[in-house]
């Protein structure tokens, strides 16, 4: 008697608990939290859906209009006939199940939808949750109560609408949702009857074997479709189909990599994570890039090009409005996010060398440089800068360089900049780049360094702004990180299509029907290809490569990536114009006038330049006149005195040829002691050993000497020169 005592005051004591600790409709609707985290775009569009919470499956909630009229027949068939007629608790099912349970006899158990949803808005181990026996009887009464205490305070709708969001079904998936997408791929508003009937059966016996779900969909079917015949065998076999099924993808959408960055930041400091993301992306565009990224990309996978990516930033804002971080399913590695990832940016760099040079007055956009072989003496050796095509144009201006990428004027550029101060400007303009610049030395003028598409297309931005730069997401700051007059110069020469010409042709991808400025880049043995390049109000940048670093085959600047960065300029351009921006202060135009070579034919045609105000000259020749009338003195330019010339053993060794330049119109050449060749230069094939190579007039009077070595194996000199 005592027992029974002790055990109706704790039946009381939990009962009052339960009732008293009920929440509201509101409250759990508010505090739902999904094991997923959605990202939508600056309009509120989806992206992307993210995995957050790995213990248990729950999709989004689910109002009850947006459930399928199909489900909601069948869980109220299965569970709770009459759960419209009654007030919490079905009287007549419970005096069912009590005769039923006298008589050893099977029945339905006699709680309602509302009785099982109090026991699921319990904090797990809470006074109604169910043991390993079942519940006890002082847990249904507590049942009981609280499900009279819910109808009381909550309307029927939302007491259904909260049990299917909160019900488990199988596994890991708890709710609708999360059932709906991971068994049939689909959302809860589109189930059918065959597929609402596998649901509801799931809920008396969520990790059932699939034939028992299957009898019992079967069951509910015949229920729901009464008065027809049920093709029950057919149900099996869909049941058995759909049931192994336990999950669906971690992360489904358009923007992963930005995605899973945004969610980094948005749980920084251990805050909440949220149900929704919001982003400055465009999903229009966002969709765009990875359609286009991916139908150029297959379209070289025969030149074994896997992999790629895109970023489009806004010009005045700094917001990212695309970002394609790799070339998904088509790449091996779509986790690795080619947005963030350091790769060597090529003949990008090249725009902001030139902008440095004009800035400080070591050039002008006019000024003639020398597209010719040379051998620069450096610490490590000797540094031999080559063109892309292996070919040289001689003396070109300042303009034709930079647009057609030539790369040893630009080499020659940076001989006069130094490496030091030009990586103190790629620092200024947010490339922190790892080392110092004495370690990538002359090769930096042709990126030899390693940026990130981001912090590239970044510093190009810097060039759209008017030289101001500011961090990616921020406007630009007030002062200059570089001359705005250089970075108008600069921009101008990129977007002039006749001065590339001569590298990519009149006709080139780069070409476009508005105003843009465009830089290309691919870097050694052709691992990375970007094309970066702003118009009005947007700069984008796209790189195409391998993430294994794998080189591509044949792939150059206006194959590669240059097609992706046309169309999405085109895209988003179709209906925004694009005008070339007003020229700063201090910028003066005049017509500039290239002299000629020694066939008489101009080095390049006349034509109107912009200068900074007190660098402007109307005439550019290969050689200044001497102020006296006399010849300069005759000169070794290359190589340096104590080079050393190391042999690549990989390469065969007759095509390892040494070049030798004098100044002038050169002299007689003699290689130790014997005559070798005469003219402003030479090229011999290197043999190991200390070398002297002597510059004499036609009296074989010595005018200049150089020592050197070369290192390694070769082919014997036979002393004729080339």
């Amino acid at each position: 008697m005592n027992a029974l005592r002790a055990a109706a005051a704790m039946a009381l004591l939990g009962v009052a608990a339960v009732a008293h600790a009920l929440p509201s409709f509101n409250e759990v609707r508010r505090n739902w939290q999904p094991s997923d985290t959605t990202v939508v775009d600056r309009h509120g569009e989806f992206l992307q859906r993210l995995r957050t919470d790995a213990t248990v499956r729950r999709g989004q909630w689910v109002a009850l209009q947006d459930v399928s009229p199909a489900l909601r027949t069948a869980m109220l068939l299965s569970e709770d006939k009459r759960f419209h007629e009654h007030s919490g608790v079905d009287w007549r099912a419970i005096s069912a199940a009590a005769w039923g349970n006298l008589w050893n006899t099977r029945t339905r158990g006699a709680s309602t939808i509302t009785m099982q949803l109090a026991a699921l808005l319990e904090d797990e181990g809470g006074f109604l949750q169910r043991g390993a026996g079942g519940r006890s009887v002082p847990q249904k009464l507590g049942q009981a109560v609280a499900a009279q205490r819910l109808e009381r305070h909550w309307r029927k709708d939302q007491i259904l609408e909260a049990y299917l969001n909160l019900v488990p079904f199988r596994g890991e998936v708890v709710g609708i949702d999360a059932l709906s997408r991971t068994l049939f791929g689909k959302a809860a508003h589109g189930l059918d009857e065959r597929e609402a009937a596998v649901a509801a059966a799931l809920v008396r016996a969520p990790n059932a074997r699939p034939r028992v779900v299957s009898q019992r969909a079967c069951g509910v079917l015949k229920l729901m479709q009464a008065g027809t015949p049920v093709d029950c065998a057919g149900l099996d076999m869909f049941a058995t189909a759909s049931l192994p099924q336990r999950s669906f993808d971690a992360s489904e959408g358009i923007a992963p990599h930005h995605a899973r960055r945004l969610l980094t930041a948005a749980t920084k400091a251990g805050a909440t994570m949220p149900t929704t993301v919001n982003s400055t992306l465009s999903a229009p565009l966002q969709r765009f890039g990875v359609q286009t990224l991916q139908r150029h990309l297959r379209e070289l996978r025969g030149r074994n090009v896997h992999d790629g990516a895109l970023v489009v930033l806004d010009n005045a804002s700094g917001e990212v409005l695309a970002w394609v971080g790799s070339s998904g399913e088509m790449s091996a590695a779509s986790e690795v996010d080619g947005v963030l990832a350091q790769r060597q940016p090529g003949s990008t760099l090249k725009p902001f060398l030139y902008a440095q040079a004009i800035a400080e007055r070591r050039i002008t956009a006019a000024s003639l440089l020398e597209d010719s072989p040379t051998n620069i003496p450096t610490a490590g050796g000797l540094y031999i800068p080559q063109n892309y095509d292996r070919l040289f144009k001689g003396w070109v201006s300042a303009r034709t360089a930079l647009a057609s990428s030539l790369n040893v004027p630009a080499v020659r550029t940076l001989v006069m900049v130094s490496p030091d101060a030009f990586h103190r400007q790629l620092k200024t303009i947010g490339l922190p780049l790892r080392e110092s610049g004495g370690y990538y030395g002359y090769s930096l003028a042709l990126g030899s360094a390693e940026v990130s598409l981001l912090s590239l297309t970044n510093a190009f931005r810097t060039l759209a702004n008017g030289g101001r730069y500011g961090p990616v997401g921020s406007r630009p700051q007030a002062l200059p990180a570089i001359d705005p007059r250089a970075a108008y110069i600069v921009g101008d020469i990129l977007s002039d299509a006749n001065a590339r010409a001569r590298t990519f042709g009149t006709d080139s991808i780069l070409a476009t029907r508005f105003w843009a400025a465009v830089k290309t880049g691919t870097s050694k043995d052709m691992r990375d290809n970007w094309a970066v390049g702003w118009s009005e109000r947007y700069t984008v940048g796209v790189w195409v490569g391998n993430a294994d670093g794998a080189p591509m085959w044949d792939v150059s600047g206006t194959s590669g990536a240059a097609p992706v960065w046309a169309a999405v300029m085109q895209h988003l351009h179709a209906s925004t114009p694009s005008r070339a921006p007003a020229a700063p202060e201090g910028l003066v135009q005049a017509r500039a006038t290239f002299g000629d070579t020694d066939g008489g034919r101009s080095l390049e045609a006349a034509r109107s330049e912009w200068f900074m105000a007190g660098t402007e000259q109307t005439s550019f020749a290969m050689h200044a006149p001497a102020a006296t009338g006399t010849r300069a003195p005759l000169r070794i330019r290359a190589p340096a005195p104590g080079t050393i010339i190391a042999l690549d053993p990989d390469i065969p060794p007759n095509r390892q040829r040494l070049t030798f330049t004098a100044s002038g119109n050169g002299g007689r050449w003699r290689l130790d002691g014997k005559p070798l060749a005469q003219g402003t230069q030479v090229q011999w094939l290197p043999w190991p050993g200390r070398h002297v190579m002597q510059l004499t007039d036609a009296r074989g009077k010595v005018l200049d000497e150089v020592r050197f070595e070369v290192r390694g194996a070769g082919v014997k000199s036979t002393g004729q020169a080339r």
